[in-house]
């Protein structure tokens, strides 16, 4: 009998040894051997945020916007060439160029900027905003921009929903001779931020800038996406523009669809309403545009068909049509 217990106890002290050592090797086995379970919400506003930013990418790219120069990540060439004509006047003839090469061995993060009229691509400006050409009345002026910058950018790279840039350069504006070109400094940066809200991606932009032309200023822009279907995008786009040497806000609000009607053809469908902050809030503008904007050859040429109804406060109100061609020569690396 004594045997037996014995041998009783021998194995009840095996087995408890045994579950020791087993809850022991299981409570240093690592947590990473667990794999995660997957956050539906998280992957439902992940496939969110990569359809708007697709599909609103596309369409920047194809129109070749402002936009797109300053946040494509390529060298970039652009070259421009547009006919404005008016109720009034004689048609206006305008040529421009803009260029963006990345710096070898810079990660991507320096580029060199060569602009004509620098100080009129400023931050934040849309179709019915944007500078009009002077009045020339000779086709060789075109040859001669009034001024051309050169100026180095740095800016991160697209690994988050913050963007920013930097640079400087100078400006030369031109004389009739070589002893009459005066020589600028200028500056800009820009920080913004993009994320999606439920159904829209809503995008903050805050730029600073300063030429001999505008003095310092600032601009703050708020742009909302909604996607309506895959080959249209609704855009609301609300802006802010302060020169401390005007001490008053410029305003605008913009309402764009963009509709692509196939690979090669695009619409832009945009009301917009400008106005001031002083001596009180009110309208200066209103703006009604549709741009037609068809690739000519691959990648590269481009055609714009822009017709403009404006009615200014300052003929009160009274309806002035424009109508703008542009080609559009743009190469990309």
């Amino acid at each position: 009998m004594t045997v037996i217990q014995n041998k009783s106890l021998l194995i009840i002290l095996l087995f408890g040894c045994a579950l020791l050592f087993s809850f022991k090797s299981h409570a240093e086995d690592p947590l990473i051997d667990l794999p995660p379970k997957p956050n539906f919400i998280d992957l439902r506003r992940d496939l969110i945020s990569d359809s708007f930013l697709d599909l609103a990418s596309e369409i920047d790219s194809f129109f070749g916007d402002e936009r797109n120069f300053n946040e494509t990540n390529k060298s970039v060439l652009q070259v421009d060439v547009a006919q404005q004509m008016g109720r009034t006047g004689s048609p206006v003839v305008a040529l421009t160029y803009k260029a963006k090469f990345i710096l070898p061995n810079a990660q991507k993060r320096f580029h060199l900027l060569l602009e004509s009229n620098p100080d009129q691509n400023l931050p934040g400006t849309t179709l019915a905003q944007q500078p009009q050409p002077k009045e020339v009345s000779l086709f060789k002026e075109l040859s001669t921009p009034d001024s051309y910058g050169t100026a180095l950018r740095f800016e991160n790279k697209v690994d988050s929903h913050w963007r920013y840039s930097a640079d400087g350069g100078i400006k030369a504006d031109g004389g009739s001779g070589i002893v009459d070109i005066s020589i600028h400094p200028f500056a800009r940066s820009s920080v913004s931020f993009a994320t999606p809200l439920k159904l829209v991606q809503l995008k903050l932009t805050e730029s600073l800038y300063t030429f001999n032309t505008t003095g310092p200023g600032e601009n703050t822009l708020l742009e909302l996406d909604h996607r309506l279907s895959d080959k249209i995008l609704l855009r609301s786009t609300s802006g802010a523009t302060f020169l401390i040497d005007k001490e008053y806000f410029d305003l605008h609000q913009d309402l764009s669809i963009f509709h692509t009607l196939d690979r090669d053809a695009s619409l832009l469908y945009q009301l917009t309403a400008n106005g001031v902050s002083r001596p009180s809030s009110e309208v200066s503008e209103y703006v009604a545009l549709v741009l037609y904007r068809l690739r000519l050859h691959q990648d590269w040429i481009f055609l714009e068909l822009n017709p403009q109804i404006h009615y200014p406060k300052s003929t009160n109100f009274l309806l002035d049509a424009q109508f703008i061609a542009r080609f559009e020569f743009m190469l990309s690396q």
